[in-house]
C-alpha cells in the first residue's frame, strides 16, 4: 500500500511537471527591436506597379518578404511577414482585378545564398491577407502570368529545387484561380521553367524558357539538355520546341521579352556553355531566331540575372539585367551600360510607368528611381532589408556598437541605441569595408580595433578612430599555392589574449600581433577534393558544360573556428566537407572527426558553427547544415569529451529550420540560443526542448546571433531584414519551471541610464529611423493568472453552465450593482529611493505571462490635485542613485505585494561633459525646492481660482437677495478687483497675453517656475540664474499668498455674513 501511495505521488508530480512547462506564449512579450539599418537596403527580385495608381508599388524582396507603398516609396509596409516563408521570386498584379496580387516564393536566382519558398500565394484584398495556392515543393518560382481576360487562368514558371533534383518544376497552369494545378511543360528531374511571356494581342500564344541547373556545396552547373525555348498556341496545353537559329550547345538561363509594339517580335537572352551567350531576336513569333549580339549577363554569372525587359515607350529598346544593367536601342544589336552613377551594381528588376522618362530599378542594394532616363538617380533609403551573414558587438560605452557583414553591401557598423529621441538613423551607420561583407570581429576592451573581410579571405584590420583599413590577410609562403578561403572565412579573437587572432583558409592561421604577421598552425584540414571532379546533376560532367564557379565559395575550406575559453590552445575547426578537427596543443597535433560517423547525421554536413563551451573545457557544440544537398533538417550536436563522442541536441526544432549559428549564455550554462532559417530559438535544458522567440520579428532567416554580455542583449543578424536586438534576456535566464506555479515573479532590473534625450532632426518630412529601447528603467514580471473582476468570475461560471446546457440563474440586482461599482484590479509597481520614499508608481498590465513596463525616470509631481480637470503636471527626473521596485496587486482597494522588491541603479550616461555639471546632491536639492515651490504655487492658483468663482457666484446670489444692501454691491466689486489683480500677478496681464505683447510685463511666478524648472531638466543641473528665478518666484508667491489669505480670512467671510443678512441664497461650497 505504501509503495502504491509513493507511486501515485510520483505520478502526480510528473503530471504536474509536464503540465507546468514553458511555451512560446509565455515569452511572447519579450519583443525584438529592429535597429535597421536601411542605408544600403538589400536585394530586389521583382517590381509590380499598380496599373491605374502609379503611386502604389508592390516590391518583392529576395530575402525579405513583400513590401508595399502607396506614395511612391515615401513610406512602406511589409505585407508578407506572417507567412511561413520570406524568400520571394516574383510578384504579379491581376490585370482583371488589381486588388488581386499573386506572389511566387523562393528567389529566382541560382546564388549560393538564396532562400527557398513553399509555393504560390494569392491575395484578393491588396495584400492584407494571403492564401497559399499550392506548389509547395517548387522551392523557387520565377514568373506568374494571369490571363488578361480570365482571372481563373494562371501560369506559373517554377524553377524547382536548386540543390537537388525533382520537386515541382516546370510550367504549371490553373484554370480555377489557383485551386488546382497541372504541369504543362518541363520534363526531366533537373528541368524547370525560368521565364514566360504572353502575347498581349492573343493570350493563347505563350513562350517559355526551360532551364536545367544544379548547385552543390562544391560547384554550380547552370544549364543542360533540358534548357531551351518553347511556344504554345493554345494557352499552354501543348508546346513545340523553338530551335531554328538557337545554339546547339547546352543552354543555360534564358530571359524572354516580347515587344509591346509588335507581338510578333520576341527577344531572348541566352546563356551558353562556359558563361558565354548572346541576345537573339525573332520577328515571326519564334519560328526562327537571329543572333543580335554576344551580350550576356556577367558579374556573378548569368544565373544571377538574365531578366530581359522591352521598353513600353521606345521600340527596340531592351534592358538586360546584369552586374551593370545593359541597354540596347536597336533590338539588341549593340549595347551600352546604363548610366548608374551612385547606383548599386547587380540589377534584377525594372518597373515602368506612363512617364517615358521614368525607371524604377531594383538591385542588390535596393531601389532607385530616375525621372530623366538614368541621368540622375535617387536612392530609396527607408527599407531595412539588408542581408547580414554575421554579427559582432563591441563593448563601447555608454552604448555598444553592432558590426556585421552583408551580401554585396560591404561590412557595417552602427549603434545599438542612441541618446536622442529620434532613434537610430541611417546616418548613425557607416561602412567599415566594401565588397561582400562577412564575419567581423572586435578586440575586447578596445572597440577602436575591429576586423572585417570581404569574400574569399580579404581580411582587414580597421582603426575605428581614423576608419583606415589595413589589409592583413595571411599569404602563402614561397612556392606555396594560393590559400583556399571560404566565401565567408572564419575569424576568431582568442579569449585568452586580445592581440591573438585566428583565421582560416583550408588551414588555420594564428597571429599574436593583431594580424601584422601570421603562422600557419595546421596543414590542410579538409578533404582537399577537386570540386569539378565531383558529381553534379547526378553524374560526373566534362569541361564543355555550363559550369560557373565565379562568385561562389571555394570548396574544401574551413568554415568555423573556436577556442576554449577554459583551456588555451584547445581549438576546433569545422569544414564545408563534413569534418571537424581538434587540437589541444595550439595546432601541433590535430585529430580529425568524421561527422558522417555520428549517428543521425548526413554524409557530409557543412559546419556552419562550432562553439566551445564557456564553462567546461570538455564540452563543445556544432551547428551543421545539409541544405546544399537538399536536406533542410536542423542538425545540432554536442560533445562532452572534446569531440571524441557526440550526441544530437536538435530536440524539437521544427523541420526546415536548418541551423546557422548558436550562442551560449554567459551566466547559465544550459541556456543556449540558435539562429535558424526561420527564426531564433532557445533552450534551457541543453537542447531537449527549444522555444521560439517570435515577437517583433517577421518570418526571416537569422544567419548569426550573439550576446552583448554587459547589457544582456541578444543581437541577431537577419538575412533580409537587417539587425534585431532583444533587450535584456535575463528574464529568460531567471524564469524557472517552478515559477509557473507561483502567483507572480519580479525579475532582476537592469540599471537605467540617466540623460537628456535630444531631437536629432527637425521638421524634415518622413525620415527613416529605428527605435531605441524605451527611456528609463524597464521592469519585467510574470503573472500566473489574470486578476479577475467579480463580473468576469461570474461570467466564467455561467459559460461553464451554458456549455453543459444547464440552467444559468439570474445573479440578482445587488450582485450586478456590486459588479458595476467594483474598480478594475490593477498591477502597480512602486518605485522607492534609497531612503524608502516613494518616487513614482507605474501601472502594469493585468495579463497572464511575462510583461514589460518602463518607468521613464520621472518623479510623481507634488502639485495640488484638483477636483476637476486633467491634473497633468510637468514632471522632474529622478536623480542618479539606488532604487527599489516592488510588484503589487490592488483589488477592492487592498494592495498586496506579489514579489520581493528588486534593487537597481540609475546611472549617469555621460562620464565626461564639456563643462562640469552640478553635483547629484545639488540637483536633488534644487528639485526638492522646485517641488515645494510648485506645491505652494498650485495651492495659491487653486485657492485664487476658487475664490474668483465664488466671488462671481456671490454676485449672482446678491441679485436674488430679498433685503438688498447697497453698500454690499460695492464691497463685493472691490473684493473681486483685488482677486483679478492677484490673478494678473500670478499669470500675467490678460490683455497683453492675448496678442503676445508681454515683453514689458513683469515675469509672473508661473514664468519664473517654468524658467527655473528647465534647470532640472538636464543632467548639467541648475545654473545661478535658474536658482535666482526660483528665489524671486518664491518671494512673489509669498506676497500673493499673504494678500490672498487676507481676502479669504477676512474679506470673504464678512461678505458672506452680510449677504446672509441681506437674504441672499447660499453659495455652493468646495
Amino acid at each position: 500500500m505504501k509503495r502504491i501511495f509513493i507511486y501515485l505521488v510520483m505520478l502526480a508530480f510528473t503530471v504536474t511537471s509536464q503540465a507546468q512547462d514553458f511555451d512560446e506564449k509565455l515569452f511572447a512579450t519579450l519583443e525584438f527591436r529592429s535597429v535597421g539599418p536601411a542605408f544600403t537596403s538589400g536585394r530586389i527580385s521583382d517590381i509590380a506597379i499598380h496599373p491605374t495608381d502609379e503611386s502604389t508599388w508592390y516590391v518583392a524582396i529576395g530575402s525579405g518578404g513583400v513590401w508595399k507603398t502607396e506614395n511612391r516609396g515615401v513610406t512602406w509596409a511589409p505585407i508578407f511577414d506572417d507567412q511561413p516563408v520570406y524568400s520571394i521570386g516574383c510578384i504579379t498584379i491581376d490585370p482583371n482585378n488589381p486588388h488581386t496580387i499573386w506572389v511566387g516564393t523562393g528567389e529566382n536566382v541560382g546564388g549560393r545564398h538564396v532562400g527557398f519558398g513553399d509555393g504560390v500565394y494569392k491575395s484578393e484584398d491588396d495584400g492584407k491577407s494571403w492564401k497559399n495556392m499550392g506548389l509547395p515543393n517548387s522551392n523557387h518560382i520565377s514568373k506568374i502570368i494571369v490571363h488578361p481576360k480570365n482571372a481563373d487562368i494562371v501560369w506559373v514558371a517554377a524553377q524547382g529545387p536548386l540543390w537537388t533534383s525533382g520537386g515541382e518544376r516546370g510550367l504549371y497552369k490553373s484554370t480555377d484561380g489557383g485551386s488546382t494545378w497541372r504541369k504543362v511543360l518541363g520534363k526531366g528531374e533537373w528541368t524547370g521553367v525560368t521565364d514566360i511571356v504572353i502575347d498581349h494581342n492573343d493570350p493563347n500564344w505563350l513562350y517559355a524558357a526551360t532551364w536545367d541547373r544544379h548547385r552543390t556545396v562544391a560547384a554550380y552547373m547552370g544549364g543542360g539538355p533540358g534548357s531551351g525555348l518553347h511556344r504554345s498556341k493554345d494557352g499552354g496545353e501543348t508546346w513545340e520546341a523553338l530551335t531554328s537559329g538557337i545554339p546547339k550547345t547546352n543552354l543555360g538561363k534564358i530571359g524572354l521579352a516580347i515587344s509591346p509594339f509588335n507581338s510578333d517580335v520576341l527577344y531572348a537572352a541566352i546563356e551558353e556553355d562556359l558563361r558565354k551567350g548572346g541576345i537573339y531576336m525573332s520577328s515571326n513569333r519564334g519560328k526562327t531566331w537571329t543572333k543580335q549580339s554576344d551580350a550576356v549577363s556577367g558579374g556573378t554569372g548569368p544565373h544571377y540575372y538574365q531578366e530581359l525587359y522591352a521598353s513600353p515607350h521606345h521600340e527596340g529598346r531592351l534592358y538586360l539585367a546584369n552586374n551593370s544593367m545593359l541597354v540596347s536601342d536597336d533590338h539588341g544589336k549593340t549595347y551600352r551600360v546604363l548610366d548608374r552613377e551612385g547606383v548599386h551594381s547587380d540589377s534584377h528588376a525594372i518597373g515602368f510607368t506612363s512617364d517615358p522618362n521614368y525607371i524604377l530599378l531594383g538591385t542588390d542594394g535596393g531601389l532607385y528611381q530616375t525621372y530623366d532616363l538614368a541621368q540622375n538617380w535617387t536612392f530609396i533609403n527607408n527599407m531595412p532589408i539588408t542581408q547580414y551573414y554575421k554579427v559582432a558587438v563591441d563593448d563601447s560605452e555608454p552604448f555598444y556598437y553592432i558590426y556585421g557583414g552583408t551580401q554585396d553591401n560591404g561590412s557595417h557598423g552602427g549603434p545599438s541605441r542612441t541618446p536622442n529621441s529620434t532613434g537610430i538613423r541611417n546616418s548613425d551607420w557607416w561602412k567599415t569595408l566594401g565588397g561582400d561583407g562577412h564575419q567581423s570581429a572586435i578586440e575586447p576592451g578596445n572597440p577602436n580595433i575591429t576586423y572585417a573581410q570581404s569574400q574569399h579571405g580579404v581580411l582587414h584590420r580597421i582603426d575605428q578612430i581614423t576608419r583606415e583599413q589595413v589589409y592583413i590577410a595571411p599569404q602563402p609562403g614561397d612556392g606555396e599555392p594560393e590559400e583556399r578561403y571560404n566565401w565567408d572565412a572564419p575569424i576568431l579573437v582568442s579569449p585568452h589574449d586580445p592581440a591573438t587572432i585566428f583565421y582560416a583558409s583550408s588551414r588555420v592561421w594564428m597571429s599574436e600581433n593583431r594580424g601584422d604577421s601570421w603562422t600557419a598552425i595546421s596543414e590542410d584540414l579538409t578533404r582537399q577534393e577537386e570540386r569539378i571532379s565531383l558529381p553534379i546533376m547526378g553524374r560526373l560532367q566534362s569541361y564543355e558544360n555550363p559550369w560557373d564557379l565565379y562568385a561562389m565559395s571555394y570548396y574544401s575550406t574551413i568554415t568555423s573556428l573556436a577556442e576554449s575559453p577554459k583551456q588555451k590552445g584547445l581549438i576546433y575547426a569545422g569544414t564545408d566537407d563534413g569534418l571537424i578537427q581538434v587540437t589541444e596543443d595550439g595546432g601541433q597535433n590535430w585529430t580529425k572527426i568524421e561527422l558522417s560517423e555520428i549517428k543521425g547525421l548526413p554524409n557530409r554536413p557543412f559546419v556552419n558553427d562550432v562553439r566551445a563551451d564557456l564553462f567546461d573545457a570538455n564540452t563543445v557544440y556544432a551547428a551543421l547544415d545539409n541544405h546544399k544537398y537538399g536536406d533542410f533538417k536542423p542538425y545540432l550536436i554536442k560533445s562532452t569529451d572534446k569531440g571524441k563522442s557526440w550526441s544530437l541536441m536538435s530536440g524539437n526544432l521544427p523541420d526546415k529550420r536548418l541551423t546557422w549559428r548558436l550562442v551560449q549564455d554567459h551566466v547559465d550554462p544550459k541556456l543556449l540560443f540558435v539562429a535558424t532559417e526561420f527564426g531564433i530559438f532557445f533552450t534551457k535544458d541543453g537542447g531537449s526542448k527549444w522555444i521560439e522567440l517570435k515577437s517583433g520579428v517577421p518570418t526571416i532567416s537569422f544567419r548569426d546571433l550573439t550576446i552583448q554580455r554587459r547589457e544582456d542583449d541578444l543581437v541577431g543578424a537577419s538575412f533580409g531584414r537587417s539587425f534585431y536586438v532583444l533587450d535584456d534576456i535575463s528574464p529568460i535566464r531567471e524564469m524557472q519551471t517552478s515559477d509557473l506555479s507561483q502567483e507572480a515573479k519580479l525579475f532582476t532590473v537592469r540599471d537605467a541610464y540617466w540623460y537628456d534625450q535630444y531631437s536629432a532632426v527637425g521638421s524634415q518630412g518622413s525620415i527613416y529611423s529605428a527605435e531605441n529601447p524605451p527611456y528609463g528603467a524597464t521592469f519585467t514580471y510574470y503573472l500566473r493568472d489574470t486578476i479577475k473582476t467579480k463580473k468576469a468570475l461570474r461570467k466564467e461560471k455561467e459559460k461553464a453552465l451554458n456549455k453543459k446546457n444547464s440552467n444559468v440563474p439570474f445573479p440578482g440586482w445587488n450582485t450586478l450593482q456590486e459588479e458595476a461599482w467594483q474598480e478594475a484590479p490593477q498591477i502597480v509597481l512602486i518605485v522607492k529611493d534609497n531612503n524608502g520614499n516613494v518616487v513614482n508608481r507605474v501601472v502594469g498590465k493585468n495579463k497572464v505571462g511575462i510583461t514589460r513596463v518602463t518607468w521613464n525616470l520621472s518623479v510623481s509631481p507634488q502639485s495640488v490635485v484638483q477636483l476637476e480637470g486633467s491634473n497633468g503636471a510637468w514632471t522632474f527626473p529622478a536623480v542618479p542613485g539606488s532604487y527599489t521596485v516592488s510588484l503589487n496587486k490592488v483589488v477592492d482597494g487592498v494592495m498586496t505585494e506579489l514579489s520581493s522588491p528588486k534593487s537597481f541603479e540609475v546611472k549617469p550616461l555621460w562620464k565626461e561633459t564639456a563643462l562640469p555639471p552640478a553635483s547629484e546632491e545639488e540637483i536633488a536639492t534644487f528639485i526638492t525646492s522646485l517641488e515645494d515651490y510648485r506645491l505652494k504655487m498650485s495651492q495659491v492658483a487653486v485657492d485664487l481660482d476658487n475664490s474668483m468663482k465664488k466671488a462671481k457666484a456671490m454676485k449672482t446670489a446678491l441679485t436674488r437677495a430679498n433685503r438688498p444692501i447697497t453698500e454690499l454691491m460695492k464691497q463685493l466689486h472691490d473684493a473681486n478687483q483685488r482677486l483679478l489683480k492677484l490673478n494678473a500677478q500670478m499669470s500675467g496681464n490678460t490683455t497683453q497675453n492675448a496678442i503676445g505683447a508681454d515683453e514689458t510685463s513683469i515675469p509672473s511666478p508661473r514664468s519664473r517656475f517654468f524658467y527655473a524648472a528647465r534647470g532640472a531638466s538636464t543632467t548639467h543641473g541648475p545654473t545661478d540664474t535658474h536658482k535666482s528665478s526660483l528665489e524671486i518666484g518664491s518671494k512673489q508667491i509669498a506676497s500673493i499668498r499673504t494678500e490672498l489669505d487676507d481676502i479669504l480670512g477676512n474679506v470673504m467671510p464678512k461678505l458672506e455674513q452680510a449677504m446672509e443678512a441681506a437674504g441672499a441664497p447660499p453659495i455652493e461650497t468646495y
